[in-house]
């Protein structure tokens, strides 16, 4: 009876346990970020549904590297609006406290193009619409002599025929880029400078490491705030050298931030490094070049959580 009475309450007991531990059930989510906050992201799942996935300092963000089981771990910044991710976590289908989150790099590649306002898509419209224009000009002059030029017109034509399918492709792929940039929620802008720099340089001076101190102060007592950084130069130079530039100016900015001003690096989204586009001032003036030569700083609060 003793031992009868030993079973029903062992029974019992692991029937229990297994009722109590289904709160923390593992789960895994697919789906596209919409928005970020400091501490959470939000995401737009396969089904057509939301899951808001709580990030922690033991969060791994990972990168699958080659073939094989390898991961190559990154940063918190590059959880940006736009990617797509696997997370694996704790919880539900709707809300999920990360152990890891998973992306590839081209995803990470095409959300990264959306934060930089597609500009390098743009600038290949460009050039290909100044290609059209210019090979038109070449067919109106070889018309004043269609038989001696025949070889050269139909040449042309070909040019314009490769540069017009190239044009298609860049719109298809604006149009794309546009549609995914249009399901990001807005942000409300909290705080907002500039930080300029020296002809070629990517030293930040005394007054603008005062001014990012001052503007990280005054974000950490923000709910779920971001921080945005876009690098830029002026015209000078080339355009890879220019790329590189605005790169390492925008890279030296977030190192500030968060090694000197305890911004935690989750809060800080992936840099824009944006060359000689959208300049602030004219480039052919020496105070238009010195405007364009910065990095633009913004303390970012995703509306609804402003709202709230």
């Amino acid at each position: 009876m003793k031992q009868i009475v030993a079973r029903a309450v062992l029974i019992c007991c692991l029937s229990a346990g297994v009722a109590y531990g289904g709160s923390s059930d593992k789960v895994k989510v697919k789906g596209l970020i919409t928005t970020r906050t400091g501490e959470t992201l939000t995401m737009k799942t396969a089904d057509g549904g939301s899951a808001v996935v709580v990030l922690t300092d033991s969060t791994k963000v990972q990168q699958p590297k080659g073939l094989g089981l390898r991961k190559k771990q990154m940063s918190f910044a590059v959880l940006i609006p736009g990617l797509k991710v696997s997370v694996d976590g704790t919880g539900d289908q709707s809300r999920v406290t990360a152990n890891s989150i998973t992306f590839d790099a081209d995803d990470l590649q095409l959300a990264e193009t959306i934060q930089a306002g597609l500009t390098p898509t743009r600038h290949a419209v460009q050039t290909n619409q100044q290609n059209i224009a210019s090979n038109k000009q070449n067919i109106q002059s070889n018309q004043q002599d269609i038989a001696a030029n025949e070889v050269k017109t139909a040449a042309n034509k070909e040019a314009i025929s490769a540069n017009r399918e190239d044009i298609e492709a860049n719109q298809q792929e604006i149009e794309a880029a546009n549609k995914r940039f249009s399901e990001l929620s807005e942000y409300d802008t909290k705080g907002d400078i500039s930080v300029n720099f020296a002809v070629g340089k990517s030293v930040i001076s005394a007054s603008d490491k005062a001014a990012l101190s001052a503007l990280a102060r005054n974000a950490v007592n923000l709910t779920g705030y971001i921080i945005q950084v876009k690098g830029f130069a002026d015209s000078s130079g080339n355009a890879a050298m220019n790329q590189q530039l605005s790169m390492d100016r925008a890279q030296a900015v977030i190192a500030y931030l968060i090694q000197d001003c305890n911004v935690p690096v989750r809060h800080v989204i992936a840099p824009g490094a944006m060359g000689t586009a959208d300049p602030a001032a004219a480039n052919e003036t020496a105070q238009g070049r010195a405007e364009n030569r910065r990095v633009e700083v913004k303390v970012l609060v995703n509306k609804g959580v402003a709202g709230s």
